[in-house]
């Protein structure tokens, strides 16, 4: 990353820029600390949880850990950045099997000088992972004005040496882990999230217990994922759909196709000129954003419509019909139906604060 970059952002300004910021662990906790200093909440703590919220200047939202028994650990990641970022991060000698599930968003992970690791892949919306990474150091590259809603179950290996099993039915690697006979890292993509699977990551997001009753429920719920992951694993690849994994130029292109679309708002492009620009066709365009976004091209666009005019009705002082003709909505009427669809408030109501 070019220093000015960096500086950009160690700096105060907030400007939105396409270019990706560049960051190390250490260089993160120098903004929280700044942030901190400046009256922001970062971190919220109760008796085995924690909210970590990103710090203003990077974007909105945060990371949310629960810590249930003997290390199990369920992850919830949820924010929007500002622009790209750039994470480079070291991971320890001692690592946890992680599960990671998809929901919205996407990331680029490049590792160098590891031989059992692609050196550069990506992990997309609806797939799920599992992976056992010590001790090496990798660069994990996410895209702004984007939801990234990621869920990930964690336990140390000998978590699950206190179930008794003969590990029959389970992967090679997974053995080779569970045994503790030491084992190679792996990456492994194991497909689309499935029903089940989408299922209990909704439960774990919505989950309304409290105390005790609440622990004993996502202790359930994150082993069941870890469950249906092992099962997931072991299943013959033709019985269950794999993965197309996208190329890094691949999601480039579909990036470069997101911008296009997201900077004309008032007057976006036809989808053949979006897919022409881009290098795609048309069908491997919307095939893509599925893949990427989750969503169609036009549908990626109503949602950064709808979040555009949620800033402009909270931080700007136009009217309901000037805030629906910067977004591209000629009918103010129009514009007021389509934002109570998706957040249950009309907008003078929500401009008024009436939404809190």
């Amino acid at each position: 990353m070019a220093i000015s970059s960096k500086t950009r952002v160690m700096g105060t300004t907030t400007q939105r820029s396409n270019s990706a910021i560049a960051l190390t662990l250490a260089d993160v906790q120098a903004l929280t600390e700044r942030a901190q200093q400046q009256g922001e909440i970062i971190h919220q703590r109760t008796a085995f949880e924690t909210q970590t919220n990103l710090p203003s200047i990077l974007g909105n939202g945060g990371d949310r850990c629960i810590h249930l028994r003997n290390g199990l650990t369920i992850h919830i990641r949820q924010a929007i950045l500002r622009q790209p970022l750039s994470l480079e991060q070291q991971h320890d000698s001692v690592f946890p099997l992680t599960a990671k599930f998809y929901i919205s968003g996407s990331s680029r992970v490049k590792t160098k000088g590891v031989a059992e690791v692609e050196s550069d892949y990506i992990e997309t919306p609806g797939y799920n992972y599992l992976y056992y990474l010590p001790d090496l150091t990798e660069v994990e590259e996410w895209q702004s004005d984007e939801m990234i809603q990621v869920v990930m179950v964690y336990a140390p290996a000998d978590y699950f040496r206190s179930f008794y099993s003969n590990e029959i039915g389970l992967a090679q690697s997974l053995q080779r882990l569970l045994k503790g006979y030491g084992t190679r890292r792996f990456h492994h993509p194991l497909g689309r999230t499935t029903a089940a699977m989408n299922q209990v990551l909704q439960q774990i997001l919505h989950a309304c217990y409290q105390g005790l009753t609440q622990q004993l429920y996502l202790e359930s719920k994150a082993l069941e994922l870890l469950a249906l992951q092992f099962s997931q694993w072991t299943e013959e690849p033709s019985s269950r759909e794999r993965s197309r994994r996208l190329s890094p130029h691949e999601l480039e292109q579909l990036h470069a196709a997101k911008d296009k679309l997201v900077r004309n708002v008032s007057h976006p492009p036809s989808l053949a000129e979006i897919a022409q620009q881009a290098g795609l066709s048309e069908y491997r365009l919307k095939q893509g954003f599925h893949q990427v976004f989750g969503t169609t091209p036009f549908g990626y666009l109503h949602h950064h419509r709808m979040q555009i005019a949620q800033e402009l009705l909270l931080n700007s002082d136009l009217s309901i019909a000037g805030v629906a003709a910067r977004v591209g909505y000629c009918n103010p009427e129009a514009f007021s139906t389509a934002f109570r669809r998706r957040f249950g408030i009309n907008p003078k109501a929500f401009q008024l604060g009436k939404h809190n």
